[in-house]
């Protein structure tokens, strides 16, 4: 009996275990349907947003083109509603189903134009199905100091020849023509035309042909800068007396090691002097008429005068006479209000010349007011000069030199004439991007045929040799040229012709060493070439890098809106008006 009830009681078991079998492998089949359907809402929700992002991103290129094409589209404050909750087509022009997207572009960032354009394109897209994201591309306008060289007109013949090398991006309105002595672009040359005989030139990045037509800015571009001048006392009212390479107004940047740490890098070490003659620019730029320096005002030397400097005019009859002085190794010249031209080599607020320095109208530092110029230096730092928006506005011609410490555009209704060497406290091939300088003319940017940067005969004629009475027998100049009219020479085809050699070549003037970018109307002669040697100067234009990312302030930009950074933004609460005031700063 009891063998039987234990059996009976084993069946039963087993039709238990059979049972939880059965529904175990019930459970495992319905788990897996349930997972294989939550597979396939996953996949189609990722689908979705993938279609939505594609969307969105598509309305960010769609509005870039918009604003690249018609300016009026980006506003100068707020934001611009591109599109309100539009229906959304695909590449064949059909509507996608269920979306749609509403687009947003105004300025964000810094928006007063000092460091470039900026902006952000906005995307909303949503569908019927509850789906909702943001996405946002920052644009920026490019600037003009990105370009190495940029013409408006290449000027008729003139080719790039003689194995030219230019470096950084290259771009012209009209036909670029290459000589059959060859020429090297080291960056992407572009050109709204064609170009004439390519295969006489090496294109390192390539070239486009038929390009983009980039317009200039206008006078109305610079004229807005006044106002930036005004805000820090950097605003100043000359005239367009004198000839080409001449100017009654001159500035002479100025780096003081104010902190004695035997540097001139620091922030608050730059300023600029401002020295005016409104009825003598001869005298200011010192451009000498032409003859004999035997009565020059400018030029002079050192030997036997104890350590001062003597003008040629000045100098006795007998003994170590003028010609002496001229022909001795110490000879310099310099331009007018320069300390060496007064009596002892001291500043002289206002000299016998009738020239004088212009006083700054603000608080005298403390670090520099023990200094017989200190009153006359306009700081052009923020530390200093609070109010300082990096713009420097002269009406009229300027001249201008010196050593830059700081950031700062030059703008000026006329030429603006370089008078003498013009550099940065810190060189540009260092790239530390501490100093930048944007040269704006009104028309014309001219280095100057004084006897400072050409090579002279003292005498006036045979049997003078040419001779050299600056620091050195090149040019020298750090910055970005803009010129509404043309970048020059002035007088490039006349003078000496193998004075002061470029490097290993016999030349007039030698060497002009550019560090920056030339940008121009039309092209501008800065050399010719003689039987023997030739005339003005050799051009070694080098490209600075720091002046395509971080140009001069509000140095003018071509009005192309190019990409920055892209961005993901959570959509939950999103307001826009609120978006773009977080992104714009007070």
């Amino acid at each position: 009996m009891r063998v039987k009830e234990q059996l009976r009681s084993e069946h039963g078991i087993a039709l238990v275990v059979v049972l939880l079998v059965a529904m175990a492998v019930a459970a495992i089949s319905l788990g897996a349907g349930m997972l294989s359907t939550s597979t396939n809402a996953i996949n189609l929700y990722s689908e979705r947003l993938s279609s939505l992002e594609a969307v969105a991103e598509a309305g960010l290129e769609e509005a870039r083109s918009a604003i690249n094409g018609d300016k009026s589209l980006y506003p100068d404050s707020s934001y611009n509603v591109l599109e309100d909750g539009a229906a959304v087509t695909d590449a064949d022009g059909g509507e996608i189903p269920n979306v749609r997207r509403s687009t947003y572009v105004g300025p964000t960032g810094v928006t007063t134009g000092q460091y470039g354009v900026f902006g952000s394109i906005v995307t909303v897209v949503e569908d019927d199905f509850g789906n909702e994201i943001v996405r946002r591309n920052e644009v920026f306008q490019e600037s003009f100091a990105k370009y190495a060289y940029f013409t408006n007109s290449e000027g008729g013949a003139i080719y790039f020849l003689g194995g030219d090398q230019i470096f950084g991006p290259v771009h012209s309105n009209d036909q670029i023509k290459i000589h059959n002595t060859g020429a090297t672009f080291h960056g992407p040359v572009e050109t709204a035309q064609d170009v004439l005989d390519p295969q006489f030139a090496t294109f390192m990045q390539g070239y486009t042909e038929f390009g983009r037509f980039i317009p200039l800015p206008q006078m109305a571009d610079l004229l807005k800068l006044k106002v930036q001048a005004q805000a820090g006392n950097t605003a100043f009212t000359g005239n367009s007396a004198g000839g080409p390479g001449e100017a009654t107004t001159r500035l002479e940047f100025v780096a003081i090691d104010l902190n004695v740490d035997g540097d001139v890098s620091d922030d608050n070490e730059g300023f600029v002097k401002v020295y005016q003659h409104l009825t003598d620019a001869r005298w200011v730029t010192a451009d000498e008429a032409v003859g004999t320096l035997q009565t020059s005002r400018h030029c002079g030397d050192f030997l036997n005068h104890g350590g001062q400097f003597v003008r040629a005019e000045n100098h006795p009859a007998g003994g170590h006479d003028w010609k002496d002085g001229l022909l001795d190794p110490s000879r310099r010249c310099y331009p007018g209000g320069h300390d060496s031209l007064n009596a002892g080599g001291s500043f002289m607020a206002a000299d016998p010349e009738g020239g004088q320095w212009l006083a700054w109208p603000g608080a005298v530092d403390p670090a520099v007011a023990g200094r017989p110029d200190g009153a006359y230096l306009f700081p052009i730092s923020r530390e200093l000069n609070p109010s300082f928006k990096g713009v420097i506005f002269v009406e009229g011609k300027v001249a201008i030199s010196g050593v830059l410490r700081g950031r700062v555009t030059v703008a000026a209704t006329d030429d603006i004439v370089i008078v003498d060497d013009l550099t940065y406290s810190v060189d540009p091939g260092a790239g530390t991007c501490r100093d930048i300088l944007g040269i704006f003319g009104g028309d014309d940017v001219i280095v100057a045929d004084n006897v400072i940067n050409a090579p002279w005969l003292p005498g006036g004629g045979n049997p003078d040799p040419y001779l050299t009475f600056d620091d050195t027998k090149d040019e020298f100049i750090h910055g970005v040229v803009l010129a509404l009219r043309n970048f020059s020479v002035e007088n490039f085809a006349s003078g000496a012709t193998t004075a002061e050699a470029c490097e290993a070549t016999n030349w007039g003037r030698g060497c002009l060493y550019l560090t920056g970018g030339v940008i121009q109307d039309t092209r501008g002669p800065v050399s010719y070439s003689q039987a023997v040697g030739g005339s003005g100067y050799l051009k070694r234009y080098a490209y600075d890098q720091c002046a395509a990312v971080d140009p001069p302030p509000y140095f003018p930009t071509t009005g192309h809106f190019a990409r920055g950074r892209f961005f993901e933004v959570d959509p939950v609460s999103f307001d826009v008006a609120q978006y773009y005031q977080q992104l714009t700063p007070n």
